[in-house]
């Protein structure tokens, strides 16, 4: 019952409770119901088409019309970077993207049809190659195709776990006459501790974590510092109220991370995962833990550790510096 069916009823027994009493009442006829409505004449049904299968439709126009309008895609006012990006060894990455503030990047591949396990392995690569070259950025995979079938997007969704990826649904759509390209977003990632990002990327002080940490922590990480700037004396501490992260002439790239408490000192060194890094890390006497979506090996490091083992930290230091060093050669000459 409609509540202006239920006031009508209450307004009824009233009236004949009125005529009981001998009173003259008049009863007004029931309105008529409304019209049902009635769907705009001028909706059309809409097609979807196939982009693999369509003559004039190719790769190359899609990732063009991203390029121009990366906002497309619906991750938010995103800008392009790069395009057909040089990876080493690897091919090329189809589209770079970033943020307005360029703290986060989109690695994108883009695949008519259906994704397939290639598309998956190639899109995660490059994200990692990316991600070694910039790790002090944010960086996410995202795979686009016109179809993400289940088990594709089981296998996805696994990785989610540990590498952030965004799957995107793109369709071609004509209504009369015109066709639009759209992107759905298949599956999402959710970033630990997303809430407080934007305090933990927050610029800090020294004497923010000597409240937070130890004379003695805060000894051995400049003395691991020392032991980095025999490598290079530019580097320099970046401090953070996430971590203290190291800079190179005021540049970014990331080789070290530090996170000192009352009794131990949290070192990340960015690496990529190999059975001698593993083994060195073991001899030394430090467990591995080894983190995939950041690509560096995280040590517990007590204040007695540094000078006890100054040589591991000497040599797993400059296999660090290393690779970032030729990372950062290879994204400004690009490869063979």
């Amino acid at each position: 019952m409609t509540r202006d069916t239920d006031a009508r009823m209450r307004e009824l027994d009233k009236k004949e409770e009125m005529m009981r009493e001998g009173k003259v009442v008049k009863i007004e006829p029931m309105p008529k119901p409304a019209a049902p409505a009635v769907l705009d004449k001028t909706l059309e049904k809409a097609e979807v088409l196939s982009i693999k299968d369509h003559p004039h439709w190719d790769e190359a126009l899609i990732q063009r019309m991203i390029a121009d309008d990366p906002s497309i895609l619906g991750l938010g006012p995103l800008l392009l970077r790069d395009k057909e990006r040089i990876q080493p060894h690897r091919g090329r990455l189809d589209l770079l993207l970033q943020s307005e503030d360029a703290t986060a990047w989109y690695e994108v591949e883009v695949q008519l049809g259906a994704t397939d396990e290639t598309h998956i392995i190639r899109t995660i690569e490059y994200w990692d190659v990316e991600h070694k070259r910039y790790p002090d950025l944010q960086h996410t995979a995202v795979i686009v195709a016109e179809d993400i079938t289940s088990r594709f997007f089981n296998v996805i969704n696994l990785f989610n776990q540990a590498i952030p990826i965004i799957a995107l649904k793109m369709s071609a759509v004509k209504i009369g006459g015109q066709t639009a390209l759209l992107f759905t977003n298949v599956l999402d990632y959710e970033r630990k501790g997303l809430e407080a990002a934007d305090e933990i990327a927050q610029p800090a002080d020294r004497a923010y974590w000597e409240s937070r940490a130890s004379d003695a922590t805060m000894k051995a990480m400049d003395r691991i510092l020392q032991i980095a700037r025999e490598l290079n004396p530019k580097v320099e501490p970046k401090y953070r109220k996430g971590s203290i992260s190291t800079i190179v002439g005021g540049s970014s790239g990331s080789f070290l991370t530090f996170r000192p408490r009352k009794k131990i000192l949290k070192l990340g060194v960015f690496l990529p995962s190999a059975q001698d890094n593993d083994k060195l890390c073991e001899d030394a006497g430090f467990e591995v833990e080894y983190d995939p979506r950041y690509s560096k090996y995280r040590l517990v490091v007590r204040p007695e550790d540094v000078e006890k083992r100054a040589a591991f930290f000497r040599d797993f230091i400059r296999r660090s510096y290393e690779a970032r060093s030729l990372a950062h050669e290879a994204d400004i000459h690009g490869a063979p």
